[in-house]
């Protein structure tokens, strides 16, 4: 025994049941009970032609429905023989299956919901276009130069083998997986080449290097996980018991949060050029390197060869075969302490290797160059020409002073005008040696003007041209310091605020602006994160406000206002600033001084609506100026609402949105910033509430009033309207839904129907020309009118009718409306599937001659003629709406009915219309309807 139930299947089945049916996902029918999900959903019009709406994101719906609908699309493409088509489509449908479990799952960010939500609509795009005409695909290859720059885009991972092929740590035995990856062994037919080897594999030199055997390999498995380190200890914990060996990328992360500390200096062994010496040979050298402290000592553990192998003290370079010029290419990590930073250098010593005695290796020369310079900053990212100084194997450097005054360089030279003649160690003059290096610190900086900001109090006379100077400063410097340098300017800012105030806002307007930049805009969540976990300036709300006032109190007196614009546009993180300080201020405090910070906050808006309601016209400046401030706005709402109520909110942005002069006085890009600016507010959380909406949708409607009257922005104030439609819509509290119509009915319907009338008068000769279907706006505006009367009860249109004047302002209305509707289905606007029209039946029906001659396009408009469609459509399209055509009839019926005498007298006075109009009507609905309205024949005769 078995009840029906509205229930969809949630997983392919395929059991070996009796008499059972093997059953793909999405598909309805009698399924074992453990396959069956119930969603919940929201069922309106209940009976024969209810609609069943689920509760899940309306993404996920379509995708259902589309999923649904191109699996019987896809079969038939089989059938059809467009293989092509066929397996691209089912590439498709796999993929949106996978991107429709993610949203699913429900572990997703706002910023992964989104990219998914976006992936999944281009997906939908592709293949709503394939079926009307076949899709045109590009593999794109990657090229050389890609692989050729991913070669050092990381540390090396290192693993020493035996003679046998395992690893010489016996320990990690376990942590190699045997696979199906093979990365080949290659040889260079001339060593000196092997410095790039992997550029000549690349580009297939093959008169380099020899190709490898078969026999020989190197077998590795490999395994892509997504997501941060920290998420993935939790996920796979298994691996990382191993003691895997994390490898760095060489650089930075795209984003570098507060707390990662890092300290690794990057050494590339590039080349060298030595004499021969008196030999006959060239040489065979070896170069050491050794990390040494300021007092001599070597640095225990500070190289690392390769992510996998432990640290050492000192680095041996491999041997190239008699090459008096040989190039390296080796990359190798100094994981230095920080504080050990300061005052190290590292020394390289240069040995011949005989080949006579392989034991013998005789120091002729060595380099050296310090890590920081005086001034505080390290080596820069850069190669370095090192001078080679002689010196013999009975050299002794236990005394390092005697070389660390002497020049390690050109740039080391030209700072040291008086070098002693008599040394013990002289220069060679014809030799030289090169490295390259790249910091990776958030520590240790290169740049002069950054170390004496974070190093501030070293130079208290110099502060306030040390902070002038910080827009000089590399982007990328910045962001790698951020947590220090807005530690500092806090910091600055408590030490003399009367003093340092100013320039401390300035620096960090231009510190958020930065962030803007799409290069650095995925730091953003970094400052979120400094600004909830890391900030202590508890008293840095009060200066803040007091200078962002400043800035706009100021603006209608400047010529220049690029400062006070560069302020508008940071207003969002200034706000975050101002509201999390005020927090610590007032959680240190138990709440003091809290009248005082609400009046702050008051003369602030007060100064923001002063900025907005001043006279633009004439100084472009301005407009700049309330364009970056209108633009900002609706992204401080969030934090308003941690500190005042979502009415006090409210009542804020009404008055601030309240403040900007109506359309007729600005320009039209103002009316764009405008309207954008209302468009977030209406999409903002704010609005969301009932509560809030109450205080703002009047002075919204008040706006869009007046561009639908002037026609102008009809596309942007369309877009606001829909989603006030859709949030009354999902509003849960009907008292508040009644009053929210109300509002728009009286605002809106008239200058609704007005504007669709308008819009399609002016492009009856564009139509004409483009061979269009419908004009510009108007499937728009059609959804937002349908919307306003989909909302308005019995109680809306009694209202509406008591509102008019005169019988004539109710004809002249009820004709207007009449008229559009007659215009949109002769133009043919609404899509096959689209049967929101029968609310057509359900409210007009009062004015006779349009009654008749709009009943007549409605039963005859293509997009109800359900004998056209394939019987599946058919069949859903009568299960959810029935037809329209018959409910037409029985409204004609019913109306013909209630009018009893009033209609005779009715034809009698109209009847060269009325007689055509039912003649045509008639003999319509007797071939189409007839057989279900047996009662419309005795109307008919």
């Amino acid at each position: 025994p078995w009840t029906p139930n509205e229930a969809k299947f949630i997983c392919s089945f395929r059991g070996p049941v009796p008499q059972g049916l093997v059953l793909e996902l999405g598909e309805t029918g009698i399924f074992p009970i453990n396959y069956i999900h119930l969603k919940k959903a929201v069922v309106s019009n209940r009976g024969q032609y209810e609609t069943v709406v689920p509760l899940e994101d309306s993404v996920i719906t379509e995708v259902t429905a589309t999923l649904q609908e191109w699996a019987v699309l896809w079969k038939q493409l089989y059938v059809k023989h467009k293989i092509d088509l066929f397996y691209k489509l089912r590439h498709v449908m796999n993929e949106l299956i996978d991107l429709r479990r993610q949203l699913l799952s429900g572990h997703l960010t706002q910023d992964q919901v989104r990219e998914v939500k976006r992936h999944l609509t281009v997906r939908l795009d592709w293949g709503n276009e394939s079926y009307d005409q076949d899709a045109v695909w590009m593999v794109c290859t990657i090229g050389n130069s890609v692989f050729s720059y991913l070669l050092c885009f990381s540390e090396r991972f290192l693993v020493r083998l035996n003679k046998n092929g395992g690893p010489k740590n016996p320990e990690k035995i376990d942590r190699i997986h045997k696979g199906n990856t093979r990365l080949y062994f290659f040889r260079c037919n001339n060593e000196n080449e092997w410095y790039q080897i992997h550029e000549n594999i690349i580009r297939k030199s093959s008169t380099k290097y020899t190709a490898p055997s078969s026999n020989y390999g190197l077998i590795i498995s490999l395994q892509l996980l997504r997501g941060e380190m920290e998420q993935i200890r939790r996920e796979y914990p298994m691996i990382f018991n191993r003691g895997v060996a994390i490898t760095r990328k060489i650089g930075f992360p795209d984003v570098i949060m507060p707390g990662d500390i890092r300290n690794d200096l990057y050494l590339t062994l590039e080349k060298g050029d030595f004499e021969r010496g008196g030999k006959s040979v060239q040489k065979n050298i070896e170069v050491t390197m050794y990390v040494l402290y300021a007092d001599g000592e070597i640095l225990k553990d500070c190289i690392s060869l390769g992510s996998g192998e432990p640290s050492r003290s000192l680095y041996h370079s491999f041997v190239l075969y008699h090459s008096n010029s040989p190039r390296w290419g080796e990359v190798i990590k100094l994981p230095i302490p920080i504080d050990r930073f300061r005052g190290s250098h590292l020394r390289f010593e240069f040995r011949h290797c005989s080949t006579k005695d392989k034991g013998e290796k005789k120091l002729f020369g060595f380099a050296f160059t310090p890590l920081m310079r005086d001034d505080g900053t390290t080596l820069s990212d850069d190669i370095h020409e090192l001078y080679v100084y002689k010196c013999d194997e009975n050299s002794t450097f236990n005394n390092h002073a005697l070389y660390l005054g002497l020049p390690c360089c050109k740039e080391d030279y030209n700072g040291c005008p008086n070098i002693p003649s008599s040394l013990i160690f002289q220069r060679s003059t014809k030799e030289s040696f090169a490295i390259s290096t790249q910091l990776s610190s958030t520590k240790l900086t290169q740049n002069v003007d950054l170390l004496a900001l974070l190093k501030w109090k070293a130079y208290p006379d110099r502060v306030m041209d040390i902070l002038g100077r910080l827009r000089h400063v590399s982007g990328e410097e910045i962001v790698k310091f951020l947590q220090d340098i807005l530690d500092t300017l806090f910091v600055i800012l408590d030490d003399n605020t009367e003093k340092y105030g100013l320039l401390v806002f300035q620096s960090l307007v231009f510190i958020i602006n930065l962030l803007r930049d799409s290069k650095y805009f995925h730091f953003r969540p970094v400052m979120d994160t400094y600004i909830q976990k890391h900030f202590a300036g508890a008293l840095a709300y009060k200066e803040l406000i007091r200078c962002l006032k400043w800035y706009m109190d100021r603006s209608a007196e400047l010529v220049r206002q690029d400062h006070i614009q560069e302020a508008m546009r940071a207003l969002e993180y200034l706000f975050k600033f101002i509201v999390q300080s005020r927090i610590l201020y007032s959680r240190a405090t138990c709440g003091m001084e809290e009248e005082q910070f609400r009046a702050s906050i008051q003369e602030l808006f007060q100064s923001i609506r002063f900025v907005l309601s001043l006279d633009s016209r004439s100084s472009e400046t301005l407009i700049f100026t309330q364009a970056a401030l209108l633009n900002s706005f609706p992204a401080i709402f969030d934090e308003l609402l941690q500190m005042f109520t979502v009415q006090e909110v409210a009542e804020f942005v009404r008055g601030t949105l309240g403040s900007m002069p109506s359309t007729v006085h600005i320009g039209q890009s103002m009316d764009v910033v405008k309207l954008q600016s209302i468009a977030r507010t209406v999409d903002s959380r704010l609005f969301s509430f009932s509560e809030s909406r109450r205080i703002l949708l009047p002075v919204v409607l008040h706006h869009i009033h007046l561009h639908l009257r002037q026609q102008k922005e009809l596309l942007i104030c369309s877009g606001i309207l829909s989603s006030i439609f859709s949030i009354i819509k999902t509003s849960s509290v009907e008292t508040d839904v009644i009053e929210e119509v109300e509002m728009m009915v009286e605002s809106l319907l008239d200058v609704l129907l007005q504007t669709l009338l308008t819009i399609m008068s002016k492009s009856q000769s564009q139509e004409a020309v483009r061979g269009q279907r419908c004009p510009q706006c108007t499937g728009e505006y059609v959804s937002c009118l349908l919307s306003l009367l989909r909302q308005m009860s019995d109680t809306h249109f009694q209202h509406l009718l008591e509102n008019f004047q005169s019988k004539d302002e109710l004809k002249e209305f009820l004709l207007k409306t009449f008229c559009v509707f007659r215009n949109l289905m002769k133009m043919s606007v609404f899509p096959r599937d689209w049967m929101v029209m029968r609310l057509m039946l359900k409210y007009f029906g009062g004015v006779w001659n349009s009654y008749f001659s709009l009943s007549v396009l409605f039963i005859n408009q293509p997009s109800l003629q359900l004998e056209s469609v394939t019987p599946a459509k058919r069949k859903k399209i009568l299960d959810k709406y029935g037809d329209m055509r018959v409910m037409m009839a029985y409204e004609l019926f019913s109306m013909w009915q209630n009018l009893g005498k009033v209609a005779f007298q009715f034809y009698l006075n109209l009847r060269s219309i009325f007689i055509p109009n039912m003649y045509c009507l008639g003999n319509y609905i007797h071939c189409t309807t007839a057989l279900y309205v047996p009662e419309f024949q005795q109307l008919v005769v």
